[in-house]
Formats: C-alpha cells, sequence, structure tokens
C-alpha cells in the first residue's frame, strides 16, 4: 500500500514524558516532508496548548479537541461545539459534586473554579500553567471541549447522564468531554474528504484511549509501545516506546522513509 497521509498524536506519541520531541522523531518528520507527505498533528489537546510544537516543525494542519475543531493548513475546516444546554446542565451537576470544570474554547480556556489542585495537578502533568478562573466563560464562547475533573468511581454520574456528550479519560484525576460522535477518527474523515485521500492510504500513531478509533479507522494504524494496553488491539501494528524511536521506527517499518 502506498500511503499518502500520516496524522500523529502528540503526547506518549510524538513527545515523551518530559513533553520533548525525541530527535529521531524530528528527523522522521523532516524526511516525511522531503517525500511530500502531508503531516497531521491529531490531540485531545487545545490548539494553544501545541502552537510551541507546530512552530517547531513548521506544521499547519491539526485535528484538536479529540476532533471537534480541524485546521488544514491554516484554515478552519471542521467544528463542533458543544450546545450550551449542554454544558448548563454538566455544570450544575459537576458543581453539585465538587468537581471541578475547564471550558476550552478555540482560542482560550477558562476553569469555573480558582487554583483546584486537580486541575492544578493534570496540567502540571503536561507541563503547562493551570487556566484562569473566568466563571461564565462558557456563555461567552464556542466550547469545543472540557475537561471534567473527577476520580473514575465518579465517572457513571455522567456518562448515565448525557447523550449529545462522551468522556474519555486522560488523567486519574481528569476526562476529556467532547460532542457524542467525536473522535479524532471524525476529524480524519474532514482531512480525508478534503484531500481525496482513502482511508486506507492514511497512516495514523497514537497511545491513548482516545487514539482507538483514529487507530482503526486508518489503513495503517500504529500503537506505540508505551500504550495503554487497551489501545493496542486497535492498531495493525505496535511500534516500540516514543523514548526509543518509535515513531520513526514504524515509518520505516512500513517504508515512508
Amino acid at each position: 500500500m502506498a500511503y499518502k497521509i500520516v496524522f500523529i498524536d502528540i503526547d506518549g506519541t510524538l513527545v515523551n514524558e518530559e513533553k520533548k520531541i525525541p530527535h529521531d522523531a524530528k528527523l522522521a518528520i523532516n524526511e516525511l516532508k522531503k517525500r511530500n507527505i502531508p503531516i497531521v498533528l491529531a490531540t485531545g489537546r487545545a490548539p494553544y496548548f501545541f502552537s510551541d510544537i507546530l512552530a517547531e516543525l513548521n506544521l499547519t494542519s491539526y485535528i484538536s479537541f479529540n476532533g471537534s475543531y480541524v485546521v488544514h493548513e491554516k484554515e478552519e475546516v471542521y467544528k463542533k461545539p458543544i450546545p450550551i444546554e449542554t454544558l448548563e446542565k454538566l455544570e450544575q451537576i459537576a458543581l453539585k459534586n465538587d468537581h471541578p470544570l475547564v471550558f476550552q474554547g478555540s482560542k482560550e480556556c477558562c476553569a469555573n473554579h480558582q487554583e483546584h489542585a486537580h486541575i492544578i495537578e493534570s496540567f502540571q502533568s503536561l507541563k503547562l500553567n493551570a487556566p484562569s478562573y473566568r466563571k461564565d466563560f462558557w456563555k461567552e464562547a464556542d466550547i469545543y471541549q472540557c475537561l471534567l475533573f473527577c476520580e473514575e468511581k465518579d465517572e457513571n454520574l455522567y456518562e448515565e447522564t448525557f447523550s449529545t456528550i462522551h468522556f474519555v479519560r486522560w488523567h486519574p484525576l481528569s476526562m476529556d468531554v467532547i460532542p457524542t460522535g467525536g473522535s479524532k477518527a471524525a476529524g480524519i474523515v474532514e482531512i480525508l474528504n478534503r484531500l481525496n485521500i482513502d482511508p486506507q492510504e492514511a497512516v495514523a500513531f497514537g497511545d491513548g484511549l482516545n487514539d482507538k478509533e483514529m487507530l482503526s479507522y486508518v489503513g495503517m494504524g500504529i500503537a506505540m509501545g508505551n500504550a495503554h494496553e487497551d489501545v493496542k488491539p486497535f492498531a495493525k501494528m505496535v511500534t516500540k516506546h516514543v523514548n526509543e524511536g518509535g515513531l520513526s521506527y514504524g515509518l520505516k517499518e512500513i517504508g515512508l522513509i
């Protein structure tokens, strides 16, 4: 199969635990560029939380918020905000249970709680500063994704209540909240349709629970060696650990570099 495009998750795939891009991964990206293979980052992060990575690699296409906001060569091509009535209901339940929320728009994000320990801890795990407090931000901007801060034992409070959103855990203290039907795969569909590329001609690399749909949708889904064990069955191949050249090894194994 002649693969024509590569989608790459960020945390645990492109960057390591220190949130740095390994040198071999940079070389692999440059080699793909030389061969005119489009590269699209596919992440649960908000765009402003990986703008430095885009600049470092000179990339202009990405799927953010787990598929809810998609940009191709700096142009918005798809966006699916969460309905405001859903946000209102979500906040009511979260406040009742003392579970803080971070609401993420396309340009900024804000928390509905000041300096909550769970927000600070999870953002520190990404080497990011915790967002500022703005109580009514969700009423002022389109919200593409929320971060709900609760432990796994409390997930049923939400999963059994909503039909317009679903929840994907990314941290022991936090879940991504995205529109029902949303996923990185849904974002990939938008990019592939725009470029007239068949899914079987696409490659995707990932390691987290929010990568399942993406890895199973494309022709060559590659799980990192450090991927969550529940993710690996959704991939056609498992490459090496992110710290052991996983990205470049996988690309070499399928003949793209």
